[in-house]
């Protein structure tokens, strides 16, 4: 069987195990919530928006009402907050803690997709329909991304396509086929992470960008982008005393895509303060609109989530620490396993370790070669990385047959353990535990 052949052989059988696990656990939904009462009863607080001005008015008739209460019941959680936010803005402070990029999308497809159904089950459950098709679509189109991505990394295709697989079935998956943010971010991480592994730095900025407008650890694939710049620069630095023009170049290239990255986060967050806090006065103000750096995002997880460093580790949040212990414990020995193999690389940053082997044109230590490629017409060089991208995901390897761990490149895996150390980390330190498996697994 042809590269090309096998890879659109494994993309399809992804693409099944992709849809069936999505039909299977919104399967699980629609029984468990018609045999037990669901935990969180906030799905029937539904209030008029702060902003109607016919808010007395009862809604028109549907023709479908009981399908429409089904879809309205089934909104929970932090679904209550994104639907709220699509239908009505950002109300109350502490709505500002569920970024706008999912109610965007969800505001904007029931309003052109969906419109038709409106008068049919209601628009509150227009909306919910749509947070469910967006969400399901997009983790079918993240899981494909996983896979190529995979390839890329760790090429072998069968270890990749395992590992799709598994993420298709993930401990979290609730989270995943609900109106929750994670199926959208993971779609955008592992699709900016393909293009960032493909040499394509303004597809890959541009995703991650996105991710953090859906949500806040989003800003953190800016590591990714300077990684690859400090590995680039390391790289002009000790090649020849002139390309110390080179070098500058390259970091500051980096510094800009991270600040992209930061932008739409951070514009957000400035959006919250033009809201909250201009055009008040000092005894009106909140707290944090006085403080000398105003992050809205912070302020707003400590005070209304008690999230802080420390902050969970109580005696009655034992069972939730329990609840988190193995996919932590997955994500420690992950490292832990990495580290054992190469410890010089992990505390070196990868800076001083050196790789016997063709460095491949898509890793973040030689993508693209710095050296090479400042000496390349645009063209060109564009032209090479769309060639180069096909050819990382479709080329057969020797790890295709033999599994090795020699066949990795440590250089190319350890931003994305670093990633995990810091995440596992803040899901231990700081986060509310028993949630870090959607976090650690997206």
């Amino acid at each position: 069987m042809t590269p090309q052949r096998r890879l659109y052989t494994d993309t399809r059988r992804l693409l099944h195990y992709a849809v069936a696990s999505r039909i299977f656990v919104l399967s699980l939904i629609i029984i468990w919530r018609s045999l037990l009462s669901p935990y969180d009863t906030s799905a029937s607080i539904n209030p008029p928006c702060l902003s109607s001005s016919n808010s007395s008015n009862p809604p028109p008739p549907v023709l479908l009402p009981g399908v429409g209460s089904s879809i309205e019941r089934s909104i929970v959680w932090d679904g209550v907050y994104f639907l709220r936010i699509a239908e009505c803005g950002y109300e109350y402070e502490q709505t500002y803690a569920f970024l706008p990029l999912l109610p965007l999308c969800v505001s904007l497809i029931s309003k052109t997709v969906f419109a038709p159904l409106v008068p049919v089950i209601g628009f509150r459950a227009v909306l919910g329909l749509s947070g469910y098709v967006l969400n399901n679509i997009a983790f079918v189109f993240a899981s494909l991304y996983l896979y190529w991505l995979s390839c890329m990394v760790l090429k072998n295709k069968e270890v990749a396509l395992r590992a799709s697989i598994l993420f298709c079935f993930n401990p979290a998956s609730i989270f995943y086929s609900s109106i929750y943010s994670e199926s959208l971010y993971a779609l955008l991480s592992f699709g900016g992470l393909y293009y960032f592994m493909s040499g394509t730095n303004f597809y890959a900025t541009f995703w991650f960008a996105l991710s953090g407008f859906a949500r806040s650890n989003g800003v953190l694939n800016a590591g990714y982008i300077c990684f690859r710049s400090m590995q680039q620069a390391n790289k002009a630095f000790i090649a020849r005393k002139h390309y110390y023009l080179l070098m500058v170049k390259t970091l500051l290239a980096g510094a800009l895509c991270s600040i992209c990255i930061f932008a739409p986060f951070l514009s957000f967050q400035a959006y919250g303060y033009f809201k909250l806090c201009m055009g008040r006065s000092a005894g009106e103000m909140r707290p944090w609109c006085k403080a000398r750096l105003p992050l809205l995002y912070n302020y707003i997880q400590s005070h209304y989530w008690g999230v802080g460093f420390l902050r969970y580790f109580q005696v009655k949040q034992l069972p939730n620490f329990l609840l988190a212990s193995p996919i932590l414990s997955l994500a420690i020995c992950s490292i832990a396993y990495y580290v054992k193999l190469w410890p010089k690389v992990f505390l070196s940053l990868g800076l001083q370790f050196s790789s016997t082997e063709d460095e491949s044109a898509a890793s973040p230590s030689s993508t693209p070669n710095v050296l090479q490629e400042h000496d390349k017409a645009p063209l060109l060089r564009k032209r090479e990385r769309a060639m180069k991208r096909d050819n990382l995901v479709t080329q057969p390897s020797k790890s295709d047959n033999i599994p090795n761990n020699q066949q990795y490149d440590p250089v190319v895996i350890l931003p994305f353990v670093l990633h995990l150390s810091f995440m596992a980390a803040t899901a231990f330190f700081v986060m509310h535990v028993q949630g870090c498996d959607s976090i650690l697994i997206g």
